[in-house]
């Protein structure tokens, strides 16, 4: 199964195809992801990256179409977390004297999970190792997504190999994005930043620019999960870039809940009132829709727009979910609005709004609400409101 990457590079790595979700139940992959470790066959036989210990044998197989795992000379770790260097376990236990290089993090990380590993040379930005017709220059990456997070570059072949950047949760015979589908993969890639990344966009742009400043040309980009970019590979970090700056598209996201259909018109009034206005918008019931591919639209989306009944003086658990993954995320440059039923004391729709401020989002339009089941006029307010938090996004 050699497949190559460019010359003398391998990509040695593992497909994983029964998974639904990952990190737990954090993320949904729905096209499945790979493990990418690459192998370099010049004068030192090098690794890069590993793979999660449960599809080790897949990467010994690998390796061994071209040296047995004893005869490695160095394992290039750029991140510690264990879907990344899990294997370490099986491939360092045959191969102790394997030199073995990572970032001040890197070191910290694998000592945690591998305390029996030695030979850990840490690096930095700026250092470099020769291994024959090659040099591995590195990069200290962190917080993307990981304080132990590095590049390694081979400037004879101009190869990034990014860890966790630029990748996507996508498993696939092919090695290359130009391979497969451009709309399943964009949509893996952009999840990927918007429930991975997104909350450190502030070191991504600091990152990508001190990366920028080094001058280092790109033909490749190999990063640790999905495919590989080969044609005009800067395109995805392009795409970094304007995810980092909150670059917004004229588009809202409702999510709603309901218990006896009320809040959900109330949803589809404001869609009225913005699809009037000229802006397009997606709506979801946050019971039964993929918080995560949800997450993926807001990403680029202008305005976000809230609302469930009241339910025990506060909002209903499925949304409780969205407004702390928002929290969490922290999605720059976004306007919001609440909306919502209640049959007694009506206190949703401000906890909507209390919540979308703690996620950084502006409440642009006051809340609209209503006792048990809109009424006509209540649904007029909401086309209004719908109108005039569409005004707000073209005017933003």
């Amino acid at each position: 199964m050699k497949q190559q990457i460019c010359k003398d590079i391998y990509w040695v790595g593992a497909l994983e195809w029964s998974k639904e979700h990952f990190h737990g139940h954090e993320l949904s992959i729905r096209h499945g992801t790979s493990y990418n470790s690459y192998f370099i066959n010049d004068e030192k036989k090098v690794l890069i990256d590993l793979v999660r210990v449960s599809h080790a044998d897949d990467l010994i197989s690998h390796i061994e179409e071209f040296v047995k795992v004893e005869d490695l000379d160095i394992l290039v770790i750029n991140h510690a977390e264990p879907d990344h260097a899990s294997a370490l376990t099986k491939i360092y236990a045959r191969n102790p004297k394997l030199q073995i290089y990572a970032s001040r993090g890197g070191h910290i990380s694998i000592k945690r999970h591998h305390p029996q590993v030695e030979n850990i040379n840490v690096v930095k930005t700026g250092d470099s190792i020769n291994i024959g017709k090659r040099t591995l220059r590195f990069f200290e990456a962190q917080m993307l997504h990981w304080p132990d997070s590095m590049f390694t570059y081979c400037p004879e072949e101009k190869i990034l190999f990014s860890t966790d950047a630029f990748g996507q949760h996508f498993a696939s015979p092919e090695r290359f994005v130009d391979q497969v589908d451009q709309k399943g993969l964009w949509f893996e890639a952009e999840k990927y930043f918007a429930c991975i990344l997104t909350l450190y966009s502030a070191q991504i742009l600091k990152k990508i620019e001190e990366f920028s400043k080094l001058g280092w040309e790109l033909a490749i980009i190999a990063p640790a999960h999905g495919l590989c970019w080969r044609e005009n590979p800067g395109q995805i970090v392009e795409k970094y870039v304007e995810w980092s700056k909150g670059v917004n598209r004229e588009a809202a996201v409702i999510v709603f809940d309901t218990i006896w259909g009320g809040t959900e018109a109330m949803g589809r009034a404001i869609a009225d009132g913005l699809a009037e206005e000229g802006v397009s918008y997606r709506m979801f019931n946050a019971g039964g829709a993929d918080m995560h591919d949800v997450m993926t639209d807001i990403l680029t989306a202008k305005a976000v727009v809230l609302g469930c009944p009241t339910l025990n003086n506060g909002i209903v658990p499925t949304l409780a979910l969205y407004l702390e993954e928002l929290r969490g995320l922290k999605f720059r440059n976004k306007i919001g609005a609440a909306f919502g039923t209640y049959g007694w004391s009506g206190e949703g729709t401000k906890r909507i709004e209390a919540g979308m401020q703690d996620a950084g989002i502006e409440v642009a339009v006051a809340a609209v609400k209503c006792q048990f089941n809109p009424s006509a006029e209540d649904l007029e307010k909401c086309r209004e409101l719908g109108r005039e938090l569409a005004h707000k996004i073209k005017g933003s």
